[in-house]
């Protein structure tokens, strides 16, 4: 594992992370995640569909259709989102806190046509806490922003088992997914990039 990050930004980023046998771990538990609450290819309030497959853990996952984006505390079946799993959250205890922990992981997959564009992560209550991101898979490139909109951007590439944090200065930037290089790594059978976000949400 790699204590020391690399500041972007404001970004922390720590290269390298998990070593293999841990990102294979992490796998297996979002399997498991996956087949309690499956994948959804949710909508935008304008009615077009996201190219990221999504699910959640915790108390609450992400939701969106025509009526918005939010939090919800149960899956469109009704049923609670399963529980976020151990070793996802020792990596939080490790990196941010062992006393609050997150609400929730959002855990989006990514094929090899999907993206995600610049976006602030704002609907969480209180901004003091940073998002922990986590990447298993294919190769993401990741651009950020400022916290306005326009302004110049800079993209770097997430490998699998890197570990980023946006916190503190970097909380509310624009940030998001360019493309993945579909097969750089073979940590997924049929390749792809799964990234893992633990939030503090209420």
């Amino acid at each position: 594992m790699r204590t020391t990050p690399e500041n972007i930004r404001g970004f922390l980023l720590y290269k390298k992370y998990l070593p293999w046998e841990k990102q294979l771990g992490l796998v297996n538990q979002i399997r498991a995640v996956v087949r309690e609450a499956p994948m959804v290819s949710l909508s935008t309030p304008t009615g077009k569909k996201l190219s990221v497959q999504m699910t959640s853990a915790g108390a609450c996952g992400w939701f969106s259709d025509r009526k918005g984006y939010r939090y919800a505390t149960s899956q469109i079946s009704g049923k609670p989102w399963p529980k976020i799993p151990a070793p996802v959250l020792d990596i939080w205890n490790s990196l941010v806190s062992k006393v609050r922990k997150p609400d929730t992981c959002l855990i989006n997959f990514y094929d090899s046509k999907a993206k995600m564009g610049l976006h602030q992560d704002k609907d969480e209550r209180d901004f003091s806490w940073p998002v922990l991101s986590i990447s298993l898979g294919d190769d993401a490139l990741f651009r950020i922003g400022n916290t306005f909109r326009g302004g110049k951007t800079e993209s770097f590439w997430l490998h699998s088992g890197d570990v980023l944090i946006m916190g503190d200065s970097a909380r509310l930037c624009y940030h998001g997914v360019d493309r993945i290089k579909f097969g750089s790594s073979n940590l997924l059978k049929q390749s792809g990039r799964i990234n893992l976000t633990l939030r503090v949400v209420y």
